[in-house]
């Protein structure tokens, strides 16, 4: 899914996003995003809003994911690839994923992955984070 990063995002790459999602997620690809972060299985079903039964369904049968689980994908891919480039690595971007954060009210990062408002608001702090802004 190297082709989701967060650079170089003009119209084009924000209709190719809608054309991605819309054509759907194959599970094999969201297993390789899966790898990279340390969440359960049951996390993952929340953050998808299914239930771990579906999910498991979808591995099963390796299934494509609809519309919005799809765009929920690309969006969590997207935010891994700009904690790598703010924080310079995956391992420290998933430090900071799972630590209380003082800036979001003392809640875990990874905590609001499940909304899209959450995933926008932790892009927003990322970026502060880049250019030295903590609070």
């Amino acid at each position: 899914m190297a082709l989701y990063g967060y650079q170089n995002f003009d119209d084009g790459g924000i209709f190719r996003m809608i054309e991605i999602a819309e054509k759907g997620i194959s599970f094999k690809l969201f297993d390789n995003l899966v790898k990279k972060f340390p969440f359960s299985f049951q996390e993952w079903a929340g953050f998808l809003h299914i239930s771990g039964k579906t999910l498991s369904r979808y591995q099963k049968e390796e299934k494509t994911f609809d519309t919005l689980q799809s765009e929920k994908i690309l969006q969590i891919e997207m935010l891994y690839k700009r904690g790598e480039e703010v924080f310079g690595s995956s391992e420290y971007f998933l430090i900071w994923l799972q630590a209380e954060n003082l800036a979001l009210g003392k809640t875990k990062p990874q905590d609001l992955i499940g909304s899209n408002f959450g995933i926008s608001l932790l892009m927003d702090e990322l970026t502060r984070l880049e250019h030295g802004i903590l609070a």
